[in-house]
C-alpha cells in the first residue's frame, strides 16, 4: 500500500440544508443544520486511507473544540496526526448550504489552516513518503516549499488547485500530478472548459507548462486524463441519486491516488468515479466517503449489469 503524506487544510462544516439557495441580499428559512468535519486536505486523507494507502496528515488545527473533535475523528480512521500542529487561531471553518438538487455554495473561513507556514515542515522527512498530496486552502508559500523540497527528492507530488490561482511557471514541471475540476482548469488555463474538447484544450495547455500528468473531471459528463507521453483516458460517471456534492472531487482525488500505485491508469479512474459516486448518495464530508470494499461492490454492481443486458 502507498505511504502518502497530505499537506492540507482541515476544517469543520457547518451545513444547512435549503429548498434553494438564496439570492443576494435575501433571507430564506433553513431546515436543518448539521456539523462534520472537512477540509479539502483531511478529505483527501480520508478518501486515501479508506482506500488502502497509510496516510499522514500535516496541516493546523486550532486549539478549540472543533480542532479537538476533527483531530478524534481523523485519528478514528488511523491517519497519522504527527506533522499537525496546534495554532492559536480558531479552526478552519466551511459554512455550506446545500439545495435540493444536492448543489452546494461554500463560503470557507481559513482560521488556523491559513497559519500553517515552511516552517511548520522542517523536520518533515519527505523521503520516506510514495507521494504528497497538496490543495490551495493553506498558505501558497508553504506549498511551493514542498513542491521544490519533493522535486530534489524526486517524490511524486499531487496538486489540487482549489481554490484555483496562478501560479508562477517554474512551478509546473514540479507538479507530477495535476488534479483539478473543469472551474478551476477554465481559471488556470484561461480556456473555458464545459465539454470533453476543451478539456482536452485545457489538459494540453497544462502538459505543455511542464505538468506530467494532467485530470480534469467534469462531473456528469465524467474526466479525463493526459500525460507527457501522449496517454490520454476518458472515464465516465456513475449514474446515482445526488445527496450531497460535498467532498464528492475530494473522494476522487484521495481514491485515484490511493489506487493509482497499484492499478493503470484506466483501472484508477474508475475506482476514483465509482468512490466519488458513493460519496455524493450521502450528507456530509468525511461521514459520506466509501470504503474500499464498497467501491470495489459498485464497480462489480455495474459491469455485472452491463454483462446481463
Amino acid at each position: 500500500m502507498p505511504n502518502i503524506l497530505v499537506v492540507g487544510s482541515m476544517n469543520m462544516d457547518i451545513v444547512t440544508r435549503v429548498n434553494r439557495h438564496p439570492l443576494p441580499g435575501e433571507t430564506i428559512h433553513g431546515l436543518n443544520t448539521s456539523f462534520f468535519s472537512g477540509g479539502k486536505g483531511a478529505n483527501q486523507a480520508v478518501a486515501a486511507v479508506r482506500s488502502g494507502a497509510t496516510v499522514t496528515m500535516a496541516g493546523a488545527l486550532g486549539g478549540d473544540f472543533f480542532g479537538n473533535e476533527i483531530s478524534r475523528l481523523l485519528l478514528n480512521d488511523h491517519i497519522n496526526l504527527k506533522h499537525v500542529q496546534k495554532k492559536c487561531s480558531m479552526t478552519g471553518m466551511a459554512i455550506i448550504t446545500i439545495d435540493d438538487s444536492g448543489e452546494n455554495n461554500i463560503v470557507l473561513n481559513e482560521g488556523a489552516n491559513g497559519k500553517f507556514m515552511p516552517e511548520d515542515l522542517l523536520d518533515v522527512e519527505l523521503i520516506q513518503y510514495d507521494a504528497i498530496l497538496m490543495q490551495n486552502e493553506i498558505p501558497w508559500e508553504t506549498n511551493a516549499f514542498i513542491l521544490e523540497k519533493a522535486s530534489v527528492l524526486n517524490i511524486k507530488t499531487v496538486f489540487n488547485p482549489a481554490p484555483a490561482l496562478t501560479i508562477k511557471d517554474r512551478y509546473f514541471p514540479m507538479i507530477d500530478l495535476l488534479i483539478l475540476n473543469e472551474i478551476e482548469a477554465s481559471e488556470m488555463t484561461n480556456i473555458p472548459v464545459k465539454d470533453i474538447e476543451s478539456a482536452c484544450k485545457s489538459a494540453l495547455w497544462l502538459i505543455e507548462k511542464g505538468v506530467s500528468e494532467v485530470i480534469i473531471t467534469l462531473g456528469k459528463q465524467g474526466a479525463i486524463y493526459m500525460d507527457q507521453n501522449g496517454s490520454f483516458f476518458k472515464s465516465f460517471a456513475y449514474n446515482v441519486t445526488t445527496v450531497d456534492t460535498t467532498a464528492a472531487g475530494d473522494t476522487f482525488i484521495g481514491a485515484f491516488v490511493s489506487a493509482c500505485f497499484n492499478n493503470d491508469v484506466a483501472d484508477s479512474l474508475k475506482y476514483a468515479a465509482a468512490a466519488a459516486a458513493l460519496t455524493v448518495t450521502k450528507e456530509g464530508s468525511q461521514n459520506s466517503i466509501p470504503y474500499l470494499k464498497q467501491v470495489d461492490a459498485l464497480i462489480k454492481e455495474t459491469q455485472d449489469s452491463l454483462i446481463n443486458v
